[in-house]
């Protein structure tokens, strides 16, 4: 998508890019642990009791009611199930369990659950064919296997692909058995990635049990019954300046698995054998990394898909570019790519890159544009992917992927294009302030079928996101778009870490988007980035808010700055007419001291070191401007106090820090725009000249 037109804290030391090393398996899943055992006595019982109920509005459920002995709290799990009930109580999880498995158990699914129960202290874990009679048993694999049934007790079954039940009850003899069955083995994976989310700790059983005895570890008692409400969900690296290393596409295939996202579309627009150098194969270096990609995400359930865009130079009557196209897909087919895309996005059709595509299609113009990408993309559909077993439909951009208009050109899409090519859409706009059932509905209408959604968000390659970390939850997709579309991937930042808390949310939505509700998916993904430390999530949350700031290409963005220090400065101003000593204690100690406090408490606690990375210019400034807002705070103090001295010795002392915080930079190598680092703005900016009118007695 062209997007181009428009005192630091004590910290751990940075990695530079090209040296950024990914967490290993194990902390991952650690990380992952953490989470759901926080989660779990989390009072985010509203959401949960909504699961239970499919499309039902989280925000109208009632409130939470106290468990029942030896119930903990329904658990949160994300993204939101189908359906998720109560059906009995929690059960212990003892040091000895049998795994067992069979002919149609899902190798991947296997290995996270015996990491799973190994990580929550089941230190004996014996995988067999059969389970021991009275012994706990995980029952794994298809949900038709005879003892999978049979455990899952009338817990529905989805027909959907990737869909999956489960169950934790009890077996003989008080045993407990969890049944994890699969409609296939994506759904057998996603099982387990949802049974991680249901351990409760020794604290919350504890409190639930009404004699008080509880083990170290137990499972909530709940049915699962669910499925994607979307097919496809994911990623698309598809932003322009500097791409991901691999070590960073290594982690963003673990993230993907985690949030039970499907997707990844490798485009990045500064690849240059991706578009300027389509038709050269890959250096054999380059095509062992990318082979070893397909490889970590095939091990997360992941579909890679190998994206490449010739429209800037092919001649589409030439029979030789043709083949050199399909040469290159062929190459990835070898590698184990199974999912292709031929992106024809941001490119002229008021020219022909030959002379010889005139006298084929016609004059330049949208029609003609429309004719020559209608034939060779069904030339790769028909004759490249339907031939190779295990393909999947080919994917493609339009020229016209961000408005609702018909034109000629998408009229010979609509009448032209094999109906099993997929066509991304980005919505209204490139990036657009809102995507509703009635636009997806337009837009497959005018494809000539259901649209896949490649959203621009939280892209930070065009010029209004200049300086920026786009970090708020997804919004403004209204419910029920999965009647109306494919699917949906996030066009994230250069930053990939840092996408994660965006791209959590809106994995949550796309996997369930009737049940979203965008607080509690953000609160979730903060959980999720800080190991299920709750107080470093607290800090996340403040950080986000620092930067919720979502551009649009208009004058106005479609998610606001810092909603929660807005609503506190506005009542502190309020407050501070009424009663000065009061508002300003209340800001030291509330806002100032939070935001003040983000930088240490992230960079001390929180588990994923990419993401520090990623963000590090932006906590150094958030450490600067916290500084700047506490000085401020003190010289309205002194100020009151009548201290006129100390008042303009605060007020030296916040613009020394103001000026710093100015002066950080993004770095180039890290950010495709270039500029100075903003958080909070201008909030922050405007508290401190606020500070200095009444300094000045002009306020």
């Amino acid at each position: 998508m062209d997007r181009r037109s428009e005192d630091v804290l004590p910290h751990l030391a940075r990695t530079p890019r090209t040296q950024k090393t990914p967490r290993n398996l194990k902390t991952l899943k650690t990380l992952t642990a953490a989470v759901v055992a926080c989660a779990a006595t989390a009072s985010l019982a509203t959401a949960s009791a909504a699961s239970a109920e499919p499309g039902r509005d989280p925000a109208s459920a009632d409130g939470p009611a106290a468990p029942a002995p030896g119930r903990s709290a329904l658990p949160t799990v994300s993204p939101t199930p189908q359906s998720l009930v109560r059906t009995g109580a929690d059960i212990p999880v003892p040091d000895r369990v049998d795994v067992v498995v069979g002919e149609g158990t899902d190798e991947a699914a296997r290995e996270l659950l015996v990491r799973v129960l190994r990580e929550h202290g089941v230190s004996d874990v014996r995988v067999r064919r059969t389970a021991e009679a009275g012994e706990p048993a995980f029952l794994l694999g298809p949900a038709t296997r005879p003892d999978i049934a049979e455990a899952l007790d009338g817990t529905e079954v989805p027909e959907q692909a990737e869909g999956y039940a489960l169950r934790v009850g009890e077996g003989e003899r008080g045993s407990g058995v969890v049944a994890l069955g699969g409609t296939d083995a994506a759904g057998q994976f996603y099982a387990v990635q949802t049974l991680r989310q249901l351990f409760v700790s020794a604290s919350a059983s504890a409190a639930a049990s009404s004699t008080g005895r509880a083990q170290s570890v137990r499972l909530a008692g709940v049915a699962v019954s669910d499925h994607p409400s979307m097919p496809l969900r994911g990623s698309i690296e598809g932003f322009y300046g500097p791409p991901w290393t691999e070590a960073e596409r290594l982690d963003q295939m673990e993230f993907l698995g985690d949030v039970r996202a499907n997707t990844y579309v490798y485009a990045p627009k500064d690849d240059p054998y991706h578009r300027e150098k389509w038709r050269e194969p890959y250096p054999a270096e380059k095509l062992a990394e990318l082979t070893r990609l397909v490889d970590r995400a095939r091990a997360h359930h992941v579909r890679f898909t190998f994206a490449l865009s010739p429209g800037a130079s092919i001649c589409y009557s030439d029979p030789a570019d043709t083949t050199a196209l399909v040469a290159k897909l062929q190459a990835m087919y070898d590698a184990g790519v199974r999912a292709f895309s031929v992106p024809l996005d941001d490119i002229s059709y008021t020219k022909w890159n030959c002379a010889a595509d005139e006298k084929e299609f016609g004059a330049p113009g949208r029609g003609p544009a429309a004719a020559a990408q209608v034939s060779l993309l069904n030339t790769v559909q028909r004759e490249f992917v339907a031939t190779h077993e295990g393909a999947r439909p080919l994917q493609t951009v339009p020229t016209e992927y961000g408005d609702l208009t018909d034109t000629d050109y998408k009229s010979g899409l609509r009448s032209g294009l094999d109906p099993a090519v997929e066509v991304m859409w980005t919505g209204t706009d490139v990036v657009p302030p809102e995507i509703t059932n009635d636009q997806a509905a337009k837009a497959s209408e005018l494809f000539g079928r259901k649209v896949f959604v490649w959203d621009n968000y939280p892209v930070n390659d065009f010029d209004r996101t200049r300086g920026r970390l786009l970090l708020a939850p997804y919004d403004k997709r209204e419910r029920g778009l999965s009647q109306h579309i494919t699917g949906l991937v996030s066009n994230p930042m250069n930053q990939e870490s840092a996408s994660k808390l965006a791209m959590f949310t809106m994995a949550d939505f796309s996997w369930n988007d009737r049940a979203y509700d965008r607080t509690v998916s953000g609160r979730q993904a903060a959980l999720y980035l800080a190991g299920g430390n709750a107080g470093v999530a607290d800090a996340v949350e403040r950080f986000v808010d620092l930067n919720h700031l979502a551009p649009t290409f208009g004058d106005q963005p479609w998610q606001p700055q810092s909603p929660r220090l807005t609503a506190e400065l506005d009542a502190f101003w309020k407050q501070y007419a009424q009663d000065p000593a009061a508002a300003l204690r209340a800001l030291r100690g509330g806002a100032v001291r939070d935001i003040a406090r983000v930088p240490a408490t992230l960079r001390e606690s929180l588990p994923d070191k990419l993401f520090l990375s990623d963000a590090a210019r932006w906590l150094d400034a958030t450490a600067l401007w916290g500084r700047a807002m506490r000085h401020g705070v003190d010289a309205l103090a002194a100020l009151e106090s009548g201290d006129t001295e100390q008042a303009e010795t605060e007020r030296t002392a916040m613009r020394a820090r103001a000026a710093e915080a100015s002066k950080i930079t993004v770095d180039p190598q890290e950010h495709h725009q270039v500029g100075s680092v903003r958080v909070g703005d201008p909030l922050i900016e405007n508290f401190l000249g606020e500070v200095e009118k009444r300094l000045d007695g002009t306020g």
